[in-house]
This record gives structure tokens, sequence and C-alpha cells, in this order.
């Protein structure tokens, strides 16, 4: 039976979220199809050489050949946008698709988590931090799981398996949730569609509307259910998707409010709350929502 599993071959010693992740991409496209599978971890060559699927070792990348790693000088490819394929990237890239069965779905997730990773082992800055605060990524979620040079008898290829584990779940979650963009994608443009005055969209369920509704320039407000507590909501869309800067804001004299005080400065007797940021107010009705937005807008 043992010779039956496939080999995922990666180097050893240290690693990086790249190749977890590549590893993860691996393991899950393998078992959808009910295969087993080894993981190895060297630098042995021949070791390598008998590898079903070698990633970030080897020095080779050939795709027919299941062979994925990018050190070699002239690296593996570059993508359309600038960054460079790593080890992640090119696993992606061929099976991807075994994952999601969407084309749209892979491409989302590679520029929401894929091409990140990538950027950060080919040492490409994606940001430019404007405190001398640096966001915590999905990176250092890793390297903190890397022993440290005080933990030199840990067990480094036990912690590349548990981290592998993690890095599996957030990956199907990520194809979920990717999942659910692509597919509310159709209904919310059919609304967008048929809605008169486009600066208010009213959902009739909570798509997914963001990443949909942004590429439209009318749009102000969206107005959605919010099935957790049976309110409705009201939210400012973004002028830039990487920042949390808005179209408009709610206006500051409602920050922070609630209930009466938030029903007695905007008249409607069914509004809830205002997020100190200005960025969503909520209501128990729709009609609440929308007024609130109306008066928003109006202001």
């Amino acid at each position: 039976m043992t010779q039956n599993k496939k080999k995922l071959i990666t180097h050893n010693g240290s690693f990086h979220p790249d190749d977890v992740f590549a590893c993860a991409t691996l393991i899950l496209m393998l078992e959808k199809k009910s295969e087993e599978y080894e993981v190895i971890r060297t630098r042995d060559e021949e070791i390598i050489k008998t590898g079903d699927y070698v990633f970030d070792v080897g020095g080779v990348y050939d795709e027919d050949k299941n062979r994925f790693d990018h050190h070699q000088p002239d690296g593996a490819g570059v993508r359309d946008n600038g960054i460079e394929y790593a080890s992640f990237g090119l696993v992606w890239k061929k099976f991807g698709i075994n994952l999601c069965d969407n084309q749209k779905v892979v491409d989302q997730v590679d520029k929401r988590l894929v091409a990140p990773i990538d950027a950060w082992d080919n040492g490409i800055d994606l940001f430019e931090s404007k405190t001398d605060i640096v966001p915590y990524s999905i990176n250092h979620v890793f390297f903190a799981m890397s022993p440290t040079w005080r933990e030199e008898s840990a067990d480094k290829d036990e912690i590349f398996l548990k981290c592998v584990d993690l890095a599996k779940s957030i990956l199907s979650r990520e194809i979920i949730h990717r999942n659910a963009v692509v597919a509310a994608e159709e209904s919310v443009l059919e609304i967008y569609n048929n809605t008169i005055d486009k600066r208010i969209i009213v959902l009739d369920n909570n798509y997914p509307f963001e990443s949909n509704l942004f590429k439209f320039p009318e749009p102000i407000f969206v107005v959605y259910p919010r099935k957790t507590d049976h309110t409705w909501g009201a939210k400012a869309i973004k002028s830039d998707l990487k920042t949390f800067q808005n179209r408009k804001n709610f206006p500051v004299s409602w920050g922070g409010l609630q209930n009466e005080e938030f029903q007695k400065i905007t008249g409607v007797p069914d509004a809830s709350f205002c997020h100190h940021s200005l960025y969503l107010v909520a209501a128990k009705s729709k009609e609440g929502a929308i007024k609130l937005a109306q008066i928003a807008l109006e202001s």
C-alpha cells in the first residue's frame, strides 16, 4: 500500500508560508481524489528524483512533470501584475482549478491569498506602512509557528505538518468565501441593473457585494438584511478597496449613537445604531435602513 502513495517532496529545515501552502494545496487536491500520499522533507537529490510532486526544492520548474521550484536564477515566471511566482503560486496555477471548479474563483483566491504569500517569499513589498506598526499578516502567523533559536530541539518536520493542517483549513475556507462572491455576482448585478436610483442599492440577501458593486461609479450606500440579528443594515461603498475610505460617510453627528438617541437625531423610529467610524448603520426594518441611507445621501 505504501508504494501506491504519492510522494510530496519539499526541502527540510526551516519553512515558509509558500511551501506550507503549496503542500496544503496538493494534499487537498489528492484528498479530493481519495489518493494516498506522504510528505517528505529533504534536500537529497536522489530522493527528490523519486517525487510525484516536488515543490520549493530541486531547482526545476516543469509543470508537466510536477516540479514547482522557483529558486533557479531566472525564477519561474511573473504574473501580469508583476508579482513573481513562488512555489505556492506555481502549484496553485496548475491545480487551483481542481479545488475550485471555476476559473473566477481560482483567480480571486490567487489575488487574495496566493499572490501576497508569493510576493513576501520573493521579497516584494505590497504596502507602505504609515506608522511604525506593521500589519500582522498571514505570513507572521506561520513565522510564529516556527521554532526560535532557543527551541533547536524542536521537530521541524512535525511542526511543518501542523502548519500544513492550518493552511488546509485557511485555504478551504477562502475557497468557500470566494465561491460565495462569484455565486452572488449575478444576483447583485441583476439588482443593480433593475435599480432606478443606483446611489442606493437594496439587496434581498446578505450577499458579498463590495467587489461586485465597487466597479460601478454610482452606488454610495448598500442596504441589506443582517441575518444574525434580523435587522437591516446600510453600509457605505468604499472609494478604494485597499483602504477604509468611503465614497460618502454617514453624518458625523450620528457616530456611535444607538436606539433612542439615534432615533431622535434621525427621525427614523426604528433606527438602532451607527458605527462610530461612520461606515455602517442599522435599523429594525428594511424601510428604516433605506430611510437612513436616503438622509445620509442628502446630508
